[in-house]
């Protein structure tokens, strides 16, 4: 599990939380490496004061970013230095972006920065007199480390740099004091070990399957890349040691250079063909990308790669094949999230596996034969469909007017044998998921371009600020999008009525735009809509249509937001129209007359809730007197809700949501200028696991050793005036992090005692304390 973390004052005090998800966590699979941590550790936090620069060089897939990651996160290491920083370097880089990121990681400034500035001066400034750790990840070339490297100051304080490299020639001339740390192979015990956790994670492996199992680890030939990528597919087999026999024959036929990418090629292989379209289609995401995994699987939903049979719940079909990718390492973690609702919230690909991907996708001219489910076809159907991946090269003979579908040099062979009546229908295209917004970049005119691409599923145009005119005869022809996202002056949902296909809905506006809804019923498949800056508006029609039928429903709606209403006789009612929203962000506009849920039990599958409540004038909270139009309905796992008072009553509302597991409470302005005290001691949340808390006239907290029986998260921060954290989160048993941020120091030394009493009465160090400006 990846763990950044960084501060001005440095953490206090760190100790890993035990994971209790359920995907597998980079540190569960680490094995052999415990020498190899302890000497660089030793390297890190001895020798000169002066700045070190540590190496650590290898082939691909021997772990080298594994051992990196299992010493940066060691608590002994976090405790020793005040700023800790990882970047991935790879081998294309934007040296302004890099050292922009290493700034915001070193100060924790997460305000925009403009380009324009000297960052690498600001970053040296920022590094000056601090213990500092710099990991860069990924070096491939001497040049990376020369627009870098003068922006850390050499001064006497014990600071180190950490590279990880596959070019040896790299590691050395970046030695200074260190010599470079060459990464062994894995010995064949140690493969048997890591294999054995991949694939029977806590069982011990039967007798019968012993032998084959150690030869599959000893033809792994000690690459650790190779021994999860077989561990993925043979923990699919039926467990038959003849099988596992076969794989490791196979394995021994080929000379160790080629072994990544022959195993690569065996789990590939062994995927069904939904899952090699997935994964074919992660490779277009930048590299080292982290990708937002709701995002991933809302694209997939659009490509329909998936084999859904249930479709009213494609978004959980679309995980299963996500875990199913992790499960096989072809996938990995990279942030897990630390609320109640999402286990993954980011996941990344392996440079190793991307750059396979890369050369089956070119191997095969961007082309697939697929066999995704598909609305018309019955869903066991094996009937066909080429599928032509957007790229670079397409996207420039497409642009040229000359050239039509029938016209471009890659597809002639293939439409030679559709001639011949074998070439499989229909042609759909699968939209690059990152270059598709730069088609901007090579024409001013994007309407010829579109019309050429009627096929397509998916489109993100978020550089091209659209006209309305302009708008609707764009997309007049693409009846077949599944997934759009645009930036746009205006935005009506009658300009897209048409679009009768459309899941996936995300429209940013340059201000903030009145909406009428008449056009949304039409669009029966909408399942997530995301529009910012925008005000829900009644005009005659759309209540004419409303108020027809009482049956007006999207019932395959799933998350809504951020809408500005208010909450009178129409809107309440409206939200009916939607009984299976998981998702709803809403701002409340104006003081409401009746309740937002009035029947709570309306909206049972509500999961997370976002309410923003409008200040008055002076910042003044204007809703005092709202308690009794605020009953939550009873399913919700995730509530966040920002300026309102937490009056007793609220408060008791809250405390009736017997799911909820997430809480965010944010008050940005000083309530009529007075001190809150907020007093929880009679109040039991009883299934809360994850507490924030950013309230600015907060001075006081009262509660009781029962009030958070299950929190495992407390975060304080927003420049509030608490003093200290109630002493009884000592007797909380499942707290494992207290994160404090820009707050009174009196509060980090309450939440650095109550870890000292925790270690005391325990003798564990269970509580992980963060205190970060």
């Amino acid at each position: 599990m990846e763990v950044v973390e960084t501060c001005e004052k440095g953490t206090i005090s760190s100790a890993k939380p035990s994971s209790k998800r359920s995907f597998l966590s980079t540190d569960d699979e680490v094995v052999g490496f415990e020498k190899d941590a302890e000497s660089i550790m030793k390297k890190l936090t001895g020798g000169a004061k002066e700045l070190d620069v540590i190496s650590i060089f290898g082939m691909p897939g021997l772990g080298k970013t594994t051992l990196a990651r299992k010493v940066y996160n060691n608590p002994s290491i976090v405790n020793h230095f005040g700023v800790k920083v990882w970047v991935p370097v790879s081998q294309t880089y934007n040296r302004m972006k890099l050292l922009i990121e290493i700034f915001k990681q070193a100060t924790s400034d997460k305000r925009e920065i403009m380009e324009d500035i000297d960052i690498a001066d600001k970053l040296q400034k920022s590094l000056k007199g601090k213990r500092y750790l710099i990991v860069l990840d990924d070096i491939w070339k001497v040049e990376a480390w020369e627009d870098l490297g003068l922006c850390f100051p050499n001064g006497k304080d014990g600071s180190r740099v950490i590279v990880t490299t596959r070019i040896e020639e790299v590691a050395k001339h970046l030695q200074h004091r260190s010599d470079p740390y060459c990464l062994r192979f894995l010995t064949t015990e140690e493969s048997w070990e890591l294999l054995q956790k991949k694939v029977f994670g806590g069982e011990s492996c039967p007798p019968n399957l012993r032998e084959a199992g150690l030869q599959v680890a000893e033809h792994c030939k000690g690459l650790p890349l190779v021994v999860v990528l077989i561990a993925g597919i043979i923990m699919k087999m039926e467990r038959e040691p003849s099988l596992w026999l076969e794989v490791a024959n196979d394995l021994s036929s080929h000379v160790l250079g080629e072994q990544s990418m022959k195993v690569l090629q065996s789990s590939y292989d062994h995927l069904e063909d939904h899952l090699k379209s997935c994964l074919l289609y992660m490779a277009f995401f930048r590299e080292d990308e982290k990708i937002f995994v709701s995002y991933l699987l809302q694209l997939w939903m659009a490509e329909e790669f998936v084999d859904n049979i249930d479709t009213e719940n494609i978004e959980e079909t679309c995980r299963i094949c996500l875990n199913d990718l992790l499960k096989r390492s072809l996938v990995m973690v990279s942030n897990a999230s630390f609320n109640a609702c999402d286990d993954i919230e980011y996941c990344t690909v392996h440079d190793v596996v991307r750059e396979f991907c890369l050369a089956k996708l070119t191997e095969e001219k961007y082309m697939q034969l697929i066999v995704p489910y598909s609305p018309n076809q019955h869903v066991y159907s094996k009937e066909s469909r080429l599928c032509i991946y957007i790229h670079d090269d397409l996207v420039e003979q497409l642009d040229r007017c000359e050239y039509w579908l029938d016209r471009i040099p890659m597809l002639e062979s293939k439409l030679e044998t559709k001639c011949s009546g074998e070439w499989p229908k229909p042609l759909e295209f699968i939209a690059h998921p990152v270059q598709f917004i730069t088609w901007n970049y090579y024409r001013s005119d994007l309407l010829p371009l579109l019309v050429k691409l009627r096929l397509v599923r998916v489109l993100r145009l978020m550089n091209a600020a659209f006209l309305p005119s302009s708008w609707t005869t764009a997309v007049q022809s693409l009846t077949h999008l599944r997934f759009l996202e645009i930036f746009v002056n205006e935005f009506d949902f009658e300009w897209i009525s048409h679009l009768l296909d459309l899941q996936t809905l995300k429209v940013y506006l340059c201000s903030y735009n009145p909406i009428t809804l008449l056009g949304i019923w039409k669009m029966t498949k909408l399942r997530h809509v995301n529009i910012t800056k925008f005000s829900l508006v009644w005009d005659d029609d759309d209540r004419a249509v409303f108020e027809q039928s009482s049956t007006t429903m999207l019932e395959n709606l799933k998350t809504f937001g951020m809408c500005c209403t208010y909450v009178d006789d129409m809107n309440p009612s409206f939200w009916w129209s939607f009984p299976n929203l998981e998702q709803l962000c809403l701002k409340i506009q104006d003081v409401p007359c009746r309740p937002l849920f009035p029947i709570p039990e309306v909206h049972t599958h509500l999961q997370s809730l976002e309410l923003e409540v409008k200040k008055g004038r002076k910042g003044y909270n204007t809703s005092v007197g709202w308690d009794e139009y605020f009953v939550f309905p009873s399913n919700l796992r995730r509530l966040s809700i920002r300026n309102m008072s937490l009056t007793e009553k609220i408060v008791a509302n809250i405390a009736r949501l017997r799911m909820l597991e997430s809480l965010t409470l944010i008050r940005g302005f000083r309530f009529w200028n007075l001190n809150y005290c907020w007093d929880v001691r009679d109040v039991v949340f009883p299934a809360l696991k994850y507490l924030t808390l950013q309230i600015k006239d907060l001075t006081e907290w009262k509660a009781s050793e029962e009030s958070f029986p299950m929190l495992e998260k407390l975060v304080i921060k927003g420049y509030c005036y608490l003093e200290e954290i109630p002493p009884c989160f000592v007797d909380v048993p499942t707290l494992q992090l207290i994160e404090v941020e820009d707050c009174m120091d009196s509060l980090g030394v309450s939440a650095m005692n109550i870890k000292k009493e925790i270690e005391e009465t325990t003798g564990c160090d269970s509580l992980q304390v963060r205190i970060l400006e």
